[in-house]
């Protein structure tokens, strides 16, 4: 069964920068995307970027644009990590990040396009 575990959570304060790691096991197919999500307290959970696994197509949250990286460890073969690098982080970044994976599209933005999720790692921005 597939699964997904992330890691690279913490606290910073703003302005700073962090690598977010999604390690995806027990799959036999190459899923055809993966994304990362974000959920604040008492707000629903919002894509932050996603990615193709066939060539590292990536898209991204309005709010996050020019500050936030989504990248494969291996893209077109066995996908194995997927990272989101983020800095100048603000207040508003604070949340619970969410690693997603899906194994037939790719695109979408809504929590209900994808299949499978890790357990979430928080990320508290403070100033």
């Amino acid at each position: 069964q597939e699964q997904l575990v992330e890691s690279g959570g913490g606290s910073v304060q703003v302005g700073g920068s962090l690598r977010l790691s999604c390690t995806v096991s027990g799959y036999r197919h190459n899923p055809n995307c993966m994304a990362w999500f974000r959920q604040a307290p008492g707000q629903e959970r919002k894509v932050v970027a996603g990615i193709y696994t066939h060539g590292g197509s990536a898209y991204y949250a309005d709010s996050v644009k020019g500050r936030v990286t989504i990248s494969l460890d291996n893209p077109e073969n066995m996908v194995n990590t997927v990272f989101l690098q983020m800095n100048s982080l603000k207040t508003e970044d604070t949340a619970t990040y969410y690693c997603a994976a899906d194994w037939y599209s790719c695109g979408g933005r809504s929590p209900q396009d994808f299949k499978t999720w890790g357990q979430g790692t928080q990320v508290t921005v403070s100033s």
